[in-house]
């Protein structure tokens, strides 16, 4: 006979390694679906590398670990970031130092008359970027052929080469050419960072906002706590958004990343006049200066003093946070082999921009988190409403 039995599925117990934006989103998600879920991290906070705190001695709302701006046109993603936030909106504007000049980012149509000394209107401009860039009939593979196809010679050495090689400490010729695809080219003077729909900051930072998608009855969070790769027997499944190499103990070998390193200084007054300048010139060993008080001027802070950090990038040493892949050429044929042992490990879920070894803006990762949730919630309850074969008595 078969026994229908209840199709509601029983509910699990769930570990979720990593209390970061991925973590939290998946982790709320099962809760919701009343799942009993465990959240542990190894810092001494939630919210990862978005983590933003009050500094004490100004009031000001610092980016701990750098500048996070969320930016989508995704109506989804937005709608639940503004469930748990009240979402200001903010305009994410850039200058670079470059030859000892400032200028607009992105390169725009004021940044292109200012470094040639020219006034060409848009359609002018973009002929003569035209005439600029180096022509070429193969696809281009690096981040400097694509480059050199995109904006030319000049552009992309005041701009872009050294910059890019601080930043990822390798040659722009190893880099892939997907990176640069990344970066806006515009011929008007919009001058916005992005041009998404919906750019905004949560009003009382980022940890707050991951305070409350984790604040759920069936959630419980450990921090200070170490995942040691082994989940205890009471453990259903297991979301892991660490490091994907980390998990196998990097016994293929260990995946590259840039990680980064802050000079914290105070200031008197304004320091910059806006939240970001990069700093192109490859002899200055910086990337970029950060002016915290202009990523949340809603916040009423001293107007004497402002937190600022100098922004400093290198690969990754063990104990080191990891910030970017790094994806190189070797990374890639590494990674093939690691997500080859992910998707054979049975009971873990890897997600996140570090569990998928990914570049995965705010946005995308919360689009991912959601994904993953929800496979997991709807296999479950396949599982439930299996029919179970059973001898009559």
């Amino acid at each position: 006979m078969i026994d229908a039995g209840s199709t509601v599925p029983a509910p699990k117990r769930i570990l979720v390694v990593g209390a970061g934006l991925s973590g939290a989103v998946v982790a709320r998600e099962l809760a919701d679906a009343g799942h009993y879920v465990t959240v542990q991290d190894e810092r001494r906070h939630i919210a990862g590398n978005c983590h933003t705190e009050i500094d004490p001695r100004t009031g000001i709302l610092v980016h701990a670990y750098g500048p996070h701006i969320f930016h989508t046109d995704d109506a989804a993603v937005w709608a639940y970031v503004t469930r748990f936030a009240d979402m200001v909106p903010f305009r994410h504007r850039v200058k670079a130092v470059a030859a000892g000049r400032v200028y607009s980012l992105p390169i725009n149509l004021h940044t292109i008359n200012q470094l040639y000394g020219r006034a060409m209107t848009p359609c002018e401009a973009r002929h003569f970027i035209r005439s600029q860039a180096i022509a070429g009939d193969d696809a281009p593979v690096s981040f400097e052929e694509q480059a050199l196809r995109f904006v030319g010679p000049r552009v992309y050495e005041t701009f872009l080469r050294g910059y890019t090689r601080k930043q990822w400490g390798v040659e722009p010729s190893d880099l892939p050419a997907s990176i640069l695809k990344r970066l806006p080219l515009r011929f008007d003077y919009d001058d916005r960072y992005f041009d998404h729909r919906h750019q905004a900051m949560p009003r009382h930072g980022y940890t707050a906002m991951v305070a409350r998608i984790l604040d759920a009855p069936r959630i419980e969070l450990r921090l200070n706590a170490p995942f040691d790769g082994r989940p205890g027997p009471e453990i259903d499944h297991l979301v892991y958004t660490g490091p994907l190499d980390r998990y196998f103990g990097q016994d293929l070998g260990p995946l590259g990343y840039r990680t980064l390193e802050f000079e914290r200084f105070e200031v008197e007054g304004d320091a910059q006049g806006t939240a970001v300048v990069n700093f192109c010139d490859e002899e200055v060993p910086y990337t970029r200066v950060t002016e915290h008080r202009h990523f949340s001027p809603w916040v009423e802070a001293p107007p004497e003093r402002s937190v600022c950090f100098r922004e400093y990038s290198h690969s990754a040493r063990p104990g080191d946070i990891p910030y970017y892949p790094l994806r190189l050429l070797s990374d890639r044929k590494l990674l093939s082999r690691y997500r080859a042992r992910a998707e054979a490990e049975e009971g873990v879920t890897f997600v996140g921009r570090l569990g998928t070894y990914a570049y995965l803006d705010m946005d995308k990762a919360i689009a991912r988190a959601l994904e993953t949730a929800g496979a997991l919630n709807a296999a479950w309850a396949r599982e439930a409403e299996a029919p179970a074969f059973v001898h009559a008595p």
